[in-house]
């Protein structure tokens, strides 16, 4: 891996139904940061503009998981957010980590990747000194070129605002994200596969049916469409390829476990912890692991 893309920034959910996920994702154990709402640049040195998109987080110490919801219908929409949700909603967004976001953007373009260029990316956030700016830079990849995600990477400008200490504490004991699981189509699975592999500079590992790059201190695992069962059975397909689920670890697992089946929501035991379906989890599998 490059020193220039060297971790998951965040992921993210996307949905019209913002109060809903957010509901869920504190029923599952989840502390969220206040509701912030983006300003977005159109392109590489414009201003960002308010955008039809806002979102809350759930924090951990190294990453976050992004609950985005378009709640401005009638708003621009810079980043077209909403085209991501016609096609469908659940987990939709990959951005990768980097600290030059220019740099990453020309490892991208020498990847063979089509990318926006660097925009900037503004939200107000509440810190215990009042109200702030937080600020970034983020680069996206061409949709069109990857069918399994929504790619970018992203530069924190102002970190200390978006992993402030209060928020890393989880009624359900969560530590990080653990690693990100696409299917991806069989006709696609060696692209992908290869495209990762240039982008991230480093070979994959393999373990059963999973093809693997380790990023910081996760993973992104793929599998093949043709093997899914094999990992997830019964779980929603919404695409040919798409991310599936994530991987949360969690300090206890029976306590984790207690809690989100005290909140109503199903679970499912695995070898080494609990799943709860996509179907329940408004688009993103969850395995809770130690």
């Amino acid at each position: 891996m490059t020193a220039d893309i060297d971790g998951i920034h965040h992921v993210g959910i996307l949905t019209r139904d913002l109060d809903g996920l957010e509901r869920r994702y504190r029923s599952l154990g989840f502390t969220l940061t206040p509701r912030s709402r983006h300003l977005l640049a159109a392109a590489p040195g414009e201003p960002p503009v308010a955008g039809c998109t806002a979102n809350l987080c759930a924090v951990f110490q190294d990453s976050y998981l992004e609950l985005l919801g378009i709640v401005d219908e009638a708003a621009p929409d810079p980043w077209h957010t909403k085209a991501m949700a016609d096609r469908f909603e659940g987990l939709r967004l990959l951005n990768l980590e980097t600290s030059d976001a220019e740099k990453a953007d020309r490892l991208l373009t020498e990847a063979g990747l089509r990318t926006s260029g660097v925009l900037d990316l503004e939200r107000p956030v509440d810190t215990v000194d009042g109200q702030r700016t937080l600020r970034a830079r983020a680069v996206h990849v061409d949709p069109r070129a990857t069918p399994e995600t929504y790619l970018g990477v992203a530069q924190h400008l102002t970190r200390e605002y978006v992993h402030q200490p209060r928020y890393l504490r989880h009624p359900n004991g969560a530590r990080g994200l653990g690693s990100v699981l696409y299917v991806v189509a069989d006709t696609d699975f060696a692209a992908v596969v290869d495209r990762y592999q240039r982008i991230l500079d480093r070979a994959p590992e393999h373990e059963g049916p999973l093809v693997m790059f380790g990023v910081g201190s996760a993973r992104l695992e793929f599998v093949r469409a043709s093997d899914t069962d094999q990992l997830l059975p019964g779980e929603p397909a919404p695409a040919a390829s798409y991310p599936a689920a994530l991987t949360i670890r969690v300090d206890d697992v029976m306590a984790a476990r207690d809690l989100v089946d005290d909140a109503g929501t199903p679970t499912v035991a695995t070898a080494d912890g609990f799943f709860v379906s996509a179907a329940d989890a408004y688009g993103a599998g969850l395995f809770f692991t130690a």
